[in-house]
């Protein structure tokens, strides 16, 4: 918001220095963001007249102008196009100083004097273009100072609101607050009823009245269109950041920055029938005044006639009924819109106004008629034109309830740590426009209708202490009675299982959760992620599935500077659909890359599928040492097999393997890149440390060799023996593999190491060879194993 120190200043009752004003709204929780000039610094600067225009002798295009002060004459050399006689302009005389840098001095233009200068806008600071002379208007006072006529030198604040104070998005709600922070009187923009002088009105429907549930509406005729704005309203909307259009745009949107009001004005010989409030129609079309046109879906809100859309309800009018220089009679509407229904949609057209800007925020919902003849008065002023009734169009059920809010002198006490007298509470709630009555315990407050940000009694407190001074209240340390939190003996700490990957020198990435679709598509599972409705760049449009496409970029980022080894890791959410839901769990992404150790003299490696393998044995480990198995497995981004699915005792827990050497080409990474990701919360969940007393009879090993099938996995091997449920088994170890001369094609041969051992005593040869005949029977029962002599 964009306010004038000039303008503001006539809505209290004193003269507060700029650097105390600033420090006042930004203490109140209304931050200034910056303070800029309204013009440029100039001296000696007066309002001018023309007298008499002659062609220069020695130059085409300068012209020799008599120009009077109201007093003296001054020959003026200027090349304007547009000086002419009788035209009012800014006159800088000889002495003058525009800006720092330029001095106006008596001179000499191709051999004719010139004494002063005749200014342009964008030379005083007052446009950032050339458009020639500024034209003043025939009753600017011959001989003021300029600066004087205009309320120049003045400053322009940009105050940076946060969304629930959209009650100061106008220079009455400023300067209401403003008028309370310097316990001023306020005074408020003067209410005058304009009489209707015809009976013409126009009627309007309020079809869904939940979107607006109050609609003013004027007809007013003979206006003449071809007045200009005066120079004093063009300043002001100037100086709030609003470039003048026309006329009634001006005055549509002056009233807006007064009151805080948006309005519109419609041609109404372009109106067919009544006007109607209503939802859009699924597909129907909109061209909008900049002629944009929009398809608009049933729940955008609209104003139509009885035979087309007219304008997007609460941000921006349509180009069919727009104000035009053949307009004669305008139609003003002053509405409520409800902030829910009008919030999403500038920003789903990809349009933002200062209409939506305040409608989504919150409208006083008392103001439409009061704007409508605020409006009214500044037409006819300006104008001319016949005004025809004021028509108030209400659905009373479906306007918003004036709150009450309680309030305890108690909680005011315990919140703020201070005594508030009960006239101070009073005096500081009454002058924010509340009206309170003093009951038992405390206040009961009505909220005034333009502040849809206080609803309940903690509102009223931060009020209190905005208005008293956050500097005031007195510094105390709380007061709370701490606990040591619980640290289940179940749960590994996340800490553990970073320092232990740090241990092994892989290094911590934060990538973000956002990613490109082509990156999803190559390095996911096959499905598309959640697409963005708003994405900050087309390479974040999607939620990331996986850590995938974050480790790979993080890795080829390195390799493009000559790293050749890279070893990361990182915990993330990640993002799925499921049905209607979104799983958000969070993941543990792992990344090696290239040399297997730091270049040395004795060589080096690259690494390999079992080098991650390892760091997630490692991560298990560190919990209880879980039973922990992999699968081979399939992944669209993983080669084939080099791919394992990750299971933790029994439970699918994520994915491993080498990226498809297709993939890695195309994304330049000429060594190999190993990627794996794991869900987080199976591997922080671990198991109680519980005593087990150490058996004092001794261990017996037995080896056995057996030829199995090519396609038999130790893991089938470890399971039929764990299915056994013999005790004495302490484990089974592979100890070598061995395919070649002796062993039938199709067949490899397995050293196996039984480890056997009694918690009560001593085995004998006959019961270890009983567990042995045992193993080797199962082995030959479920896997077809046999005993290699």
């Amino acid at each position: 918001m964009k306010a004038s120190i000039s303008w503001l200043k006539n809505f209290f009752s004193i003269d507060l220095p700029i650097e105390e004003m600033i420090s006042r709204l930004t203490m109140a929780g209304l931050e200034v963001d910056g303070v800029e000039n309204a013009s440029n610094e100039f001296s000696d600067v007066f309002v001018g007249s023309i007298q008499k225009v002659e062609p220069h002798p020695n130059a085409e295009k300068l012209k020799v102008c008599q120009v009077t002060d109201g007093v003296d004459l001054f020959q003026v050399v200027c090349g304007a196009a547009n000086a002419r006689v009788g035209l009012i302009v800014p006159f800088a005389k000889p002495g003058a100083i525009l800006g720092k840098d330029i001095k106006i001095k008596r001179a000499k233009l191709r051999g004719i004097e010139s004494h002063g200068m005749l200014c342009g806008a964008d030379e005083l600071g007052l446009a950032d273009e050339r458009t020639g002379l500024m034209e003043l208007p025939q009753n600017a006072p011959i001989g003021m100072a300029f600066g004087a006529w205009l309320s120049l030198p003045d400053q322009i604040l940009d105050i940076d609101l946060t969304p629930n104070r959209g009650d100061c998005l106008s220079l009455t709600g400023l300067g209401r607050e403003l008028a309370v922070l310097t316990s001023t009187d306020f005074h408020s923009v003067p209410h005058r009823v304009v009489n209707p002088v015809t009976d013409e009105i126009l009627s309007v429907v309020l079809e869904n009245p939940e979107g607006c549930p109050i609609y003013v509406g004027r007809v007013i005729s003979d206006v003449d269109i071809t007045r200009t704005t005066p120079i004093w309203m063009i300043e002001r909307l100037r100086r709030s950041g609003i470039r003048s259009v026309d006329v009634i745009v001006d005055i549509t949107n002056y009233v807006m920055l007064e009151l805080g009001q948006p309005m519109h004005a419609f041609d109404r010989n372009l109106l067919d029938g009544e006007i109607t409030v209503r939802f859009a129609e699924e597909g129907e079309t909109l061209t909008l005044l900049d002629g944009k046109i929009l398809i608009l879906s049933s729940d955008v809100l609209i104003i139509a006639d009885d035979k087309k859309p007219l304008a997007l309800a609460g941000i921006m009018g349509g180009v069919h009924s727009g104000i035009s220089n053949k307009t004669t009679t305008i139609f003003l509407e002053s509405a409520f819109f409800n902030p829910v229904i009008i919030a999403g949609k500038a920003r789903r057209y990809a349009l933002n106004t200062e209409a939506s800007t305040r409608y989504e925020r919150g409208v006083d919902w008392r103001l439409p008629q009061r704007a409508c003849e605020r409006a009214t008065e500044l037409v006819q002023e300006i104008c001319g034109g016949r005004p025809g009734p004021v028509v108030v169009t209400e659905v009373v059920d479906a306007l918003p309830a004036i709150k009450t809010v309680y309030l305890s002198s108690a909680r005011i006490k315990q919140q703020l740590n201070i005594t508030l007298e009960t006239d101070n509470v009073c005096l500081i709630l009454e002058s924010l426009g509340f009206s309170v009555s003093i009951v038992d315990g405390g206040f009961e407050c009505l909220v005034p209708s333009w502040r849809f940000d206080v609803s309940i009694e903690q509102d009223l407190i931060e009020e209190l202490a905005r208005i008293y001074g956050y500097n005031n209240l007195p510094i105390s340390l709380p007061a709370q009675a701490l606990s040591m939190a619980d640290i289940p003996e179940t749960q590994t700490p996340q800490a553990r299982l970073k320092a232990y990957l740090v241990d092994q020198d892989i290094q911590e990435v934060i990538t973000y959760s956002f990613v490109a679709a082509d990156a999803q598509k190559s390095l996911g599972d096959g499905c598309n992620g959640i697409r963005l409705a708003n994405p900050i760049a087309s390479t974040m449009a999607e939620m990331r599935r996986s850590l995938f496409p974050g480790l790979v970029d993080a890795v080829r980022y390195n390799v493009n500077r000559q790293l050749t080894r890279v070893r990361l890791f990182e915990i993330g959410q990640c993002f799925v659909q499921q049905n209607s839901e979104i799983d958000q769990s969070e993941y543990l992404g792992l990344a090696i890359y290239g040399q297997a150790e730091p270049i040395n003299y004795t060589g080096s490696r690259l690494v390999d599928f079992f080098d991650l393998k390892g760091f997630i044995d490692g991560l298990v480990q560190l919990n209880g040492g879980k039973i922990l198995e992999f699968v081979a497995g399939v992944h669209p981004a993983l080669a084939e097999g080099q791919t394992a699915d990750i299971f933790l005792e029994g439970q699918h827990i994520g994915v491993m393997g080498r990226l498809t050497p297709r993939l890695a080409r195309d994304l330049d990474l000429p060594k190999p890149l190993y990627l794996a990701n794991l869900r987080l919360a199976q591997l922080l969940n671990g198991q109680v440390t519980a005593f087990k007393a150490i058996s004092r009879y001794p261990r017996v090993t037995r080896d056995l060799a057996i030829l199995v099938d090519q396609d038999i996995t130790w893991n089938q091997i470890t399971e039929v023996v764990g299915r056994l449920g013999e005790s004495c088994i302490q484990s089974v170890d592979l100890f070598d593999v061995y395919t070649g001369r002796g062993v039938p094609d199709g067949k490899k041969s397995l050293a196996l190491s039984l480890c056997l051992q009694d918690r009560d005593t001593t085995l004998d040869d006959v019961a270890i060879q009983g567990m042995v005949e045992k193993v080797i029977d199962a082995l030959q029962s479920c896997l077809h194993a046999e005993l290699r002599g």
